[in-house]
């Protein structure tokens, strides 16, 4: 039996009303375990779900190099990043985003590392490492808590792709 039905009596049984689907007519719960095996297979404690524990969030630096890596590889707009990116960096942000300088051809650029320095508590300076396949690129940004207790972002450089605000990029 699995952890989605109760029995009542022999041969008969009700859903659990926690579960997905519960009180709909026509649809049926999750067929597995949290093991991904088949309620009742072998190995697996006879239907009994293994919990993991939940995974903690990633640190603040790591989450915004998701973001900005999601904008300058084309995936998502540079307006979604318009509260969480402020003055110059908006700027430069705004410039390089069409160029879209980490988009690769079939393989999804991931960040693989991310690492941080906090010169002062309401200072981070993070980067990041960008891979994609074979390929390795590097990140770097700088995170500042406002005093709304906000992070923004007030700098970003890609290793040479840096601009200038006010200026365009093309042999300027």
């Amino acid at each position: 039996m699995s952890m989605y039905r109760t029995q009542t009596r022999p041969g008969t049984t009700r859903r659990d009303p926690r579960t997905p689907g519960a009180g709909r007519p026509g649809t049926v719960g999750p067929r597995t375990t949290g093991t991904g095996a088949a309620p009742g297979a072998l190995g697996t404690g006879a239907g009994t779900a293994v919990r993991r524990p939940p995974r903690a969030p990633a640190p603040l630096h790591h989450q915004f190099a998701v973001r900005l890596l999601a904008v300058l590889s084309g995936e998502r707009p540079v307006i979604s990043m318009l509260h969480q990116v402020i003055g110059d960096a908006y700027d430069q942000l705004v410039e390089l985003a069409p160029r879209t300088p980490f988009r690769t051809r079939g393989v999804r650029p991931v960040v693989r590392k991310c690492g941080s320095f906090s010169p002062r508590p309401d200072v981070i300076e993070a980067f990041a490492m960008i891979g994609a396949g074979a390929q390795l690129r590097a990140m770097a940004f700088r995170l500042e808590q406002h005093a709304d207790r906000r992070w923004r972002c007030t700098a970003v450089d890609l290793g040479g792709e840096r601009i200038a605000p006010g200026r365009t990029g093309a042999g300027v």
